[in-house]
């Protein structure tokens, strides 16, 4: 997932897809189907959604409209995700409208993301993004629910188009981080659908529990760690990262700015604004933009998908915080070169380095592949890091999970062998 902080709803407008070079991409429709509160869903389309997930939706509705958005009477609220998500949206609306905010739905589909490269001429994919910048300049919240279903939905799409629609849609990414609208994200990578238990080497079942367990994992403990982590990484200067598989990287954090994603977009947050009032559920991240033009050494990536390909042993090489070279195998890697060599400037940058800090989420210990949040996990990229606090606003980015790792701030063990060591 690339984190360019572009809402989904606004991709039906802007035509911008949230494009990523790595495994469990998750693709945002660029059409998709925007209603009010009464807004009647066919049956046929109902008939769609997945068994009710192991939780409260009705709860967890409504704490993610008053807790992780802070939604406060008179907000615009832009709501979006899926069919099989409809009783979650519905709640959510519902919820937004009982403090005095004003929703906005938008249903997603992996039909019409398909249909648009399909049957829309090429020359619309650069259009200037009307409706998405009118939203953007609206809306107080962004509640998004991933909503993709299948896996390499786009495979067959050209690299050039799909780089295309992700810069068209750029500017909205830009506005909502300008205003500081509060967006939470439900997805990070995680969502349970079959091909994805099937690349965790887990059940569905169980990546669906360890998915809605990491999504109410408690607020307070996770924000109590999260700070820790982050008083440790804000006082320190250089990381070194390194992994059995032969990743070896160096990179500065000195004097930079340190996020926490704890699932709550608190006022203190708010008083911040700009990547301080993102969230991504689960949650439980510690992460930050490092000092430009100081990423050195190389990050292997074990095993990885693109498009629904397999990449192995996936190698970045870093010099002076730039990416130099890229190797890999597998029948993933050479859709997964020629994306990267079709986007624009500032694809090279060294980006970001995150932390995961979240105990309730654990992957199959069979599975070679990472997420974002389990506690002790170490996640690197380049590209877009607006959302980290960095500047660099392309709209793609390469993410390198990478399990098992040990990070040294200055020394001293922050995580060894994958285990957090605060």
């Amino acid at each position: 997932m690339n984190r360019t902080l572009v809402p989904a709803l606004c991709l039906a407008a802007c035509v911008a897809l949230q494009l990523a070079c790595q495994p469990a991409t998750e693709t945002t429709s660029p059409a998709t189907t925007t209603t009010n509160t009464t807004a009647n869903i066919n049956a046929s389309a109902t008939e769609t959604a997945r068994k009710a997930p192991p939780i409260d939706l009705e709860q967890l509705a409504q704490r993610l409209v008053t807790q992780s958005a802070g939604v406060k009477e008179g907000d615009i609220v832009l709501v979006s995700g899926g069919v099989r998500d409809l009783e979650l949206l519905e709640n959510i609306v519902t919820n937004v409208e009982k403090v005095g905010g004003h929703p906005l739905l938008t249903l997603n589909s992996d039909r019409t993301a398909k249909k648009y490269f399909a049957e829309v001429p090429e020359k619309y994919d650069s259009r200037e993004p009307k409706l998405g910048l009118r939203l953007a300049e609206m809306a107080n919240v962004t509640i998004n629910v991933d909503s993709n279903e299948a896996e390499g939905l786009l495979a067959d799409v050209t690299a050039a188009r799909r780089a295309a629609v992700a810069k068209a849609g750029q500017p909205v990414g830009e506005a909502f981080l300008r205003r500081n609208v509060r967006q939470v994200n439900v997805g990070n990578g995680l969502y349970p659908t079959s091909w994805r238990a099937k690349h965790f080497e887990m059940a569905e079942d169980e990546l669906s529990r360890t998915f809605w367990g990491g999504v109410n994992v408690d607020s307070s403990s996770l924000q109590a760690t999260g700070e820790k982590v982050k008083a440790v990484l804000a006082a320190g200067n250089e990381m070194h990262i390194t992994n059995p598989n032969g990743t070896d990287l160096r990179v500065r954090v000195q004097g930079r700015p340190v996020f926490v994603s704890d699932g709550i977009i608190s006022p203190e947050d708010m008083q911040k604004g700009g990547a301080a009032v993102s969230v991504y559920l689960p949650a439980g991240e510690v992460y930050c933009a490092p000092v430009p033009n100081t990423a050195e050494g190389k990050v292997v990536v074990n095993r990885d998908f693109f498009d629904g390909k397999e990449i192995q042993n996936l190698t970045l090489t870093f010099a002076g915080g730039k990416l130099t070279s890229m190797t890999g195998s597998g029948p993933g890697f050479e859709a997964f070169k020629a994306a990267h060599d079709a986007a624009g400037e500032g694809k090279d940058l060294f980006a970001f380095v995150d932390l995961g800090i979240n105990p309730n989420v654990r992957l199959s210990p069979a599975s070679k592949l990472g997420n974002w949040v389990p506690a002790g996990m170490v996640t690197v990229g380049t590209g877009n890091n607006t959302w980290a606090g960095g500047d660099n606003k392309i709209a793609y980015g390469i993410t390198a999970y990478l399990p098992g790792s040990t990070v040294m701030l200055d020394g001293k063990p922050l995580v060894e062998n994958g285990t957090l060591k605060i």
